[in-house]
Order: structure tokens, then sequence, then C-alpha cells
């Protein structure tokens, strides 16, 4: 709170200092989503720091409210709110270079939220930029990784943008801001008896607090909200094909289709089979551990199938530096430092390995499980000539040569073991 005091006493001896609002006071563009957080914002923003706030909401994908999130906002004092729709972008630009890279975090997550960040950041700085904002808001807390993304995404955009996180700085629960929103007449949904905190796009859902903060009980059932329980999914399994063109996914089932629709036809099927859930206790990069769990069904069966296809068309020594370089590309996202330096370069690299990953890929969903159970493609490394154990096919492998191949293959250590052998020898004489 002191530091929005210093900033009001600052703010009221500049007066109209830099571009301001009809108000005279300047303007700060809050990420909003239209939950409690940052509909609180909107009134701490003004009352705290003396702006006029413009609330934006970026459509990464997110489930629609139930109202008119946007008319809220001005409703609860926001001089301006919008609604932008940026969902191919996220797709397209994000999304897919993601799949390309295998993005799983820790091996397990699939940086449903992290890869959305960097793009509601562009959005938010564009905004800011259009109407002349002096500040950028958002409702992430202190002990959040999504702090970091927004921050350091806003500054290596513009570094003139000052940052402003209310929940870093007003320290309070969720039934005090729901206590707070009541006090001062502030329009919001949230309800006191709801204690999971979610974050949900395009790309897959998460959830905290609450019962999950316990690792070791079972998630209850009211965490799970866009997948069938794996016991009760059908007892049939289901199969889907995936297509690929130079690593990215352009048909379902034979169908061409563009990338928001196959994600979310993909989302249904595999969500109906229970595929998707997961439950981590990932390493914050803060410094600490969280338990969270994460709805991510498209995401878990295009990535299985993207490496099922790297499988059949790139070399063995191509797909192990390309391992590496995935783990960073990871943290890259997961760190909040998509506008550095290196995420380019890894791009780049990552791109050019996938010019051959092209085919299809059938994958059976069975009760929460995902199996690859078959792929094709026109620029296969698969050889089934050279494969081929079977009497029916054309073997095409030189089998005397091996011989040949495993004498030099094995020199290096034959010669080795004589070498030692010798110098054993040796010292039992001395």
């Amino acid at each position: 709170m002191a530091a929005a005091k210093a900033a009001k006493k600052e703010q009221a001896k500049k007066g109209t200092a830099g571009k301001a609002g009809e108000s005279g006071r300047d303007k700060v563009v809050l990420a909003y989503s239209g939950g409690l957080d940052t509909s609180v914002d909107i009134h701490w923003l003004s009352e705290n720091y003396n702006v006029d706030v413009v609330a934006v909401s970026v459509d990464v994908g997110q489930p629609k409210a139930e109202d008119d999130i946007i008319a809220r906002a001005k409703r609860n004092g926001a001089v301006d709110a919008m609604f932008i729709d940026v969902r191919k972008e996220f797709v397209e630009n994000y999304v897919w270079p993601l799949v390309k890279a295998n993005g799983l975090y820790q091996d397990v997550y699939p940086l449903s939220t992290a890869i959305a960040r960097p793009l509601m950041a562009k959005t938010l700085v564009e905004v800011a930029e259009k109407v002349g904002a002096k500040y950028i808001a958002h409702g992430c807390t202190g002990k959040g990784n999504d702090q970091v993304r927004f921050d350091a995404g806003i500054v290596a955009q513009n570094p003139d943008l000052k940052i402003l996180a209310p929940q870093r700085e007003w320290v309070v629960s969720r039934d005090e801001e729901i206590d707070y929103a009541a006090e001062h007449g502030i329009e919001i949904k949230a309800k006191k008896n709801s204690p999971y905190s979610r974050d949900e796009n395009l790309w897959g859902a998460s959830c905290e607090c609450g019962a999950l903060e316990d690792a070791w009980s079972e998630p209850p059932a009211g965490v799970w909200a866009h997948t069938v329980d794996p016991d009760k999914a059908p007892d049939e399994p289901t199969y889907i094909e995936i297509g690929f063109e130079k690593g990215v996914p352009v048909s379902l089932n034979g169908k061409k289709t563009d990338g928001v629709t196959l994600i979310e036809k993909l989302d249904k099927i595999a969500g109906d089979n229970g595929v998707g859930r997961i439950d981590h206790v990932e390493d914050r990069l803060v410094g600490i551990k969280s338990r969270e769990t994460y709805e991510c069904p498209a995401a878990v069966v295009i990535i299985a199938a993207h490496k099922a296809m790297e499988a059949m068309c790139l070399q063995r020594e191509v797909l192990d530096f390309k391992r590496i370089v995935e783990q960073k590309f990871t943290r890259i996202v997961y760190d909040g430092q998509w506008f550095g330096g290196l995420r380019e370069p890894v791009n780049a690299f990552i791109d050019k390995t996938q010019e051959y990953v092209t085919g299809t890929v059938r994958v059976k969903l069975y009760k929460g499980s995902v199996t690859v159970v078959g792929r094709k493609s026109p620029v296969s490394l698969y050889d089934q000539g050279l494969a081929t154990y079977s009497k029916d096919t054309v073997d095409t492998f030189d089998h005397k040569a091996a011989m040949g191949f495993i004498y030099v293959w094995g020199l290096p250590d034959q010669t080795a073991a004589r070498a030692h052998a010798g110098a054993k020898g040796k010292s039992k004489k001395q």
C-alpha cells in the first residue's frame, strides 16, 4: 500500500502529465478476465493510483462468460473496455511452435497457461500504445509464474511502460476480496463457496488451491471440468487420425481444418474418453513447488502423435539433439522469456527439423489413455524391406555386412581392453 500511496502523491503533483484521459488522469490498461480479482482491481486501481482503467479481455479460447463481461467492466468503473479475439494468432504463432517442440514442462505439463501469456502481453502493449496508457496492470499474485511472464514480456516490448499488480501489494484472501466487492458495490460473479483458482484457454485448463494444496489427497471430482472420469468413459475405444504437414496438425480424421477448430473438436473427442487429466507437483519459477491439476485433452493427444510422426521421419542424431533443444524451449516458455534473444534462434532450429515431419498418425483413446497405433508418411525413414523378419516381404538388408560393421564399431573398446589388460599384467609383476 505504501507504493500505491507514493504513486498517488506523485500523480497529484504531476496533474495531467503524460497522455491522460479526459478526466486528466493517467490511463492504465488492465488485463481483465471478468473474474473476481480483475473485477475488484478496476475499483482498487482507480482508488489507490488515481488512474482511469481500460479493461482489456484477450480471447485465447477461454470459456465464454455467463454475462457480458465488457459491459460489467464499464459498470464497475472502467472508462473503456474491449474484447480482443486472438485465437487464430494464438494457435498459429504460439501453440504450433510449442507442438513442434513437443512442449512439456518437466515432461508432464503442456504449458497451456504459460504459452498464452506472451500473446496476451503483446496485445496489452499494443492497446496501451494505442490509447496512450502509462501503465499496464494484471491480477497476478506474488507467488505465481504469471507475474514474471507478464512483467518481463511487457517491458521487453516497451520498457517505458510501468507495471501495476494489485494482488502483489494488496495481499488478501478470496473471501476478503468478495467482502471488498460488496462494500464498494462492485458487481462480481464469484461466490465464497468456490475454493479453486482456475485458468483456461484453447490449449488447456489449470486448477489450484483448495483441497489440491494437500499433495497426498486425490483430486476431488470438482476440480475436473472438461474431461469425463476415465472410469465412466466409453467401454469401446475411439480411434482418430491426425494429419501433419511440416510438424503442424492440419487435418482430423482425414478432413482438413483450421487450427482453432481442430483443437476444439479434438478436445471434445479426447475429453469424452477421459483423456488429458494431469495431476502434477511442479517447480515454479519463484522457487516453490506447487501442486496443480491440468486438463489438456487435445494437447496431450497432439503432442503424443507429433512425437510418433517425428520418430518416423527424423534421423536418430536429429531426434537426440532436438530433445535437448526442446527442453530449452520449454523453459523459455515457462520462464516468461518469449521476447528474449534466445527464443527465435531456438525456434529456427526446431522449424528446420520439421521440414519432413509430414504424414498421418492413428491414435487410440480409451478410458484416459492415449496410444499411438499407426503412422504413415510419404517421407518416412522406416523401410519395411530393411526392417522385416517376414518371409513374405523381400529382405533388402545385407546381413553379411553386419559382421564388418560390428568389428569396426567395437574396435576402440577391443583395443582399450587389450591395452588395459597389458597394463594390469605389468603392474602385478612389479
